[in-house]
């Protein structure tokens, strides 16, 4: 049973930094693509940040270039994903995904992973 879990979100104020983290457990996350994603209230899941199977490759959304990394820890299977500079806007569930094996990997859409988290609620205050 593949499980993610997301875990650092809270309330940060705009312009702090905020960690978020996945953890992964029954089955590694070495060489498969792994993304996140956010979903605030009333609105649709889109995609924040994705990282290649081999790490060479990270993939952002417009809204959160050069603000936001994602990061991955094989030994540790856990992936991260650093907030700096958050704005009111950024408030969302944030989910951790892992990449649908099998398929063509296109980083940004929803149908790329097939296992997601229960995610990780984030704040931020003007």
């Amino acid at each position: 049973q593949v499980q993610l879990v997301e875990s650092g979100g809270g309330l940060v104020q705009a312009g702090g930094s905020l960690r978020l983290s996945c953890v992964v457990s029954g089955r590694s996350i070495s060489g498969r693509a792994m993304g996140w994603f956010r979903q605030a209230p009333g609105k649709e899941r889109e995609f924040v940040a994705a990282i290649s199977r081999d790490d060479s490759r990270t993939y952002y959304a417009d809204s959160v270039k050069g603000r936001f990394t994602i990061s991955r820890d094989s030994a540790k299977n856990t992936v991260t994903l650093q907030m700096n500079s958050p704005k009111p806007e950024d408030t969302a569930v944030y989910y951790c995904a892992a990449e649908r094996r099998g398929t063509t990997w296109y980083a940004r859409k929803l149908n790329d992973y097939d296992y997601w988290g229960k995610g990780t609620q984030v704040t931020v205050s003007s």
